[in-house]
């Protein structure tokens, strides 16, 4: 009888064991996203996410948690450098306070088509993952919005047509863009917008079309001028010391799933923008061309951005903008 009790104390451990181990090998991390559930972006790290956890056989399990869920758009880097979060995405532009070249996409007419931004993507990466690394961070991949445009309240033919306007500030570029056109700058992230504008806290903003579809913009807001202003970047980035912390073939998994949703971000988000202009026409927004002179105040605007830039960013930053200049 206590032989038959030891054989079963024994069972019990080694099955206690071995749940433990099992426990063990598998690595759960967080990744915490600024937008909603449905938007490209996010869903581009659900697939991302779904790869990893496929390539590793469930040995990494990566949990998305969408529309700032988890953490508000400002504090998701910190979130991911401290180590409470192992992965996330940020805005790259809601960081130009930090270091100015995060804000180098933001810069209004610098890069204004999808092939641009990808050429200034390609020159600004090396200077992220200097700059990332430097921080115990890396950068895994990063996919541009849709062209940003002006949504607006009233019809405009200038940028003087925007004095006064409330308007929504989410980076130090846009709130600069406030200031120069005469705008009442308010500062509102993206899962707040739509409250904003149904208070009247916000009357115009300038974003892609995948913002304004995402937030229901065209029940508050009938115009969006197609400036073509700029194409700003999310990028996922990781804590190093929990990548490290991975055996190499989870490693590879990471770095390969990370690609390849690089590639195809940038696809989805080209097919897209044409779909969500669509959308809002379908519910109501009126998409206007700008007129010649909004476009030139907006290039004056954009001008005065990049010379301001130019001088907060020192040798770096004119190291970026010539390396992009280049033929």
């Amino acid at each position: 009888m206590k032989r038959r009790n030891l054989s079963l104390a024994l069972a019990s451990t080694v099955l206690a064991f071995s749940g433990l181990t099992s426990a063990q090998a598998q690595t759960k991390w967080d990744l915490p996203a600024a937008y909603p559930a449905n938007n490209f972006h996010t869903e581009n790290l659900v697939q991302f996410a779904n790869d990893v956890d496929k390539a590793t056989g469930g040995k990494l399990k990566i949990t998305v948690h969408a529309n700032a869920s988890l953490f508000k758009a400002p504090e998701i880097k910190r979130a991911v450098q401290g180590g409470q979060a192992q992965i996330g995405e940020i805005l790259l532009a809601n960081f130009q306070n930090e270091w100015q070249l995060f804000g180098a996409d933001g810069l209004p007419f610098l890069a204004d088509s999808y092939e641009e931004s990808f050429k200034l993507y390609k020159v600004q990466r090396p200077f992220l993952e200097k700059k990332l690394g430097e921080q115990g961070m890396m950068l895994l991949y990063s996919v541009a919005w849709p062209p940003q445009g002006i949504y607006v309240k009233k019809p405009i033919n200038s940028a003087a047509d925007l004095k006064g306007v409330k308007w929504r500030a989410y980076s130090p570029s846009t709130a600069r863009i406030a200031e120069l056109v005469g705008a009442q700058p308010v500062t509102v992230q993206a899962a707040e917008l739509s409250q904003a504008m149904a208070t009247g806290v916000v009357e115009s903003y300038m974003s892609s079309g995948s913002t304004g579809y995402d937030t229901k913009t065209y029940e508050h807001i009938k115009y969006w001028y197609d400036t073509q202003a700029w194409l700003p970047k999310n990028a996922v980035i990781m804590n190093k010391a929990a990548f490290d912390a991975l055996d190499a073939t989870t490693k590879q998994a990471v770095l390969k799933a990370g690609a390849d949703a690089d590639t195809r971000g940038w696809k989805v988000s080209q097919a897209k923008n044409g779909e969500y202009i669509d959308l809002l026409k379908k519910n109501g927004m009126n998409i206007v061309a700008p007129s010649a002179q909004l476009k030139a105040d907006m290039k004056k605007v954009g001008d005065v951005m990049l010379k301001e830039w130019l001088d907060k960013a020192g040798p770096e930053g004119k190291a970026l903008v010539d390396a992009y200049n280049k033929p």
